[in-house]
């Protein structure tokens, strides 16, 4: 595919602006009748993202499109210490680097997190991208300013001078999975409060919860599931996932108000693990479009549990731009590969689920950041 060029100059000029202004800006005043005037005409039967309602993104859908190679990218480097090394595929070993620097063309970096508190919830893709906003924001953050806290099953970024925390809490299903007798591990679909006691004071919540519940029966993360008193040893993957969600849903419905709190459930991440040429190993460049794009079913499960929700939720879609994106997962590089490995490398297993860093994430959070 050839690289398209652009301006970079000018690119590189209207970045650092909208940079700095994400970062060092005042804090943008939420006004709830706009936040919801994009309800007042929904349809019953149809979820739509705000951004195709709210008035000031009428003409943006940051779902589709198309990803532009850049020269300016990436926003870090893979040096930054809050990477996990599990994503970071240059330094152990992916020779190629192309893939850290497709921006997706819709993009602008807006918002502003001043005396905010933001928490990541989900799975460790979303830890992923967790790692990512934090890389986004530690550069402008003072050595000595900057610290990351543990608590329970989150840990937390902290930028002091702004008053900011960016945390990620570990929760792969919202619903509770406790240990029972026996070593017996049981999924309480309608239990949630362990885990959302941590979310409680939030000013935004990011949520993910959707390839926990597909595992297959080898890699299955619980014995039993229970309902109240019922207590099932196989249930459909879907039906399960619809309760879990309904629970979630009605946590959220009951405990948060939408005038103190934003909340984003972002669509399932793709994976690209696949036979016939879908393989993610050595695979350098984009997709260039993607003719019939796959609806995974966890999203029509998501989209029919948060058409029942009285409380405002802004469904993300990155499916559609990320399943292009096959050169962008850490294949066999998600460990460092020396010298004698690489002539028996392609034969390694290989992560086409998580994503390298400085990457794909990337430009899920200046997505992000433009809804905020």
């Amino acid at each position: 595919m050839a690289k398209p060029r652009n301006n970079s100059l000018s690119y590189l000029f209207s970045s650092i602006i909208l940079f700095l202004s994400f970062f060092l800006g005042k804090s943008m005043h939420f006004n709830l009748d706009n936040a919801l005037s994009w309800l007042n005409d929904q349809d019953d039967d149809e979820v739509t993202m705000v951004q195709s309602r709210h008035s000031s993104l009428k003409s943006c859908d940051f779902s589709y499109g198309k990803w532009v190679y850049d020269q300016t990218y990436p926003l870090y480097d893979s040096n930054c210490p809050y990477l996990s090394s599990a994503v970071t595929c240059k330094k152990n070993g992916r020779p190629d680097s192309d893939y850290e620097k497709w921006k997706f063309d819709a993009l602008e970096f807006l918002g502003k997190m001043r005396r905010k508190r933001i928490i990541l919830v989900g799975d460790s893709i979303m830890r992923n991208q967790w790692e990512s906003l934090v890389c986004l924001v530690q550069s402008v953050v003072p050595a000595g300013r900057k610290t990351v806290t543990y608590a329970g099953p989150t840990m937390s970024f902290h930028a002091l001078d702004f008053e900011t925390s960016i945390e990620f809490c570990w929760a792969p299903f919202l619903v509770e999975l406790k240990q029972a007798s026996g070593n017996k591990r049981v999924l309480h679909l309608d239990m949630i409060e362990e885990n959302a006691k941590y979310w409680r004071g939030a000013d935004v919540l990011v949520f993910d919860s959707a390839h926990w519940w597909t595992h297959s029966e080898k890699w299955s993360s619980w014995d039993y599931l229970m309902e109240g008193n019922s207590a099932y040893r196989s249930l459909n993957p879907m039906v399960a996932y619809e309760k879990g969600l309904t629970t979630w849903a009605k946590w959220v419905d009951l405990n948060l108000d939408p005038r103190t709190t934003r909340i984003v459930f972002r669509s399932m991440s793709p994976r690209h693990n696949r036979e016939n040429g879908w393989k993610c190993y050595n695979q350098r460049e984009p997709l260039g479009f993607a003719s019939h794009p796959n609806v995974p079913q966890q999203t029509l499960v998501l989209k029919g549990v948060l058409r029942k929700m009285r409380f405002p939720v802004y469904l993300q879609d990155i499916t559609t731009m990320s399943s292009l994106r096959k050169d962008g997962h850490p294949s066999v590089y998600a460990r460092a590969v020396d010298s004698k490995e690489k002539q028996t490398i392609q034969n390694s297993s290989s992560d086409c689920s998580h994503w390298c860093l400085p990457g794909v994430p990337d430009s899920w959070n200046e997505i992000l950041s433009a809804m905020l």
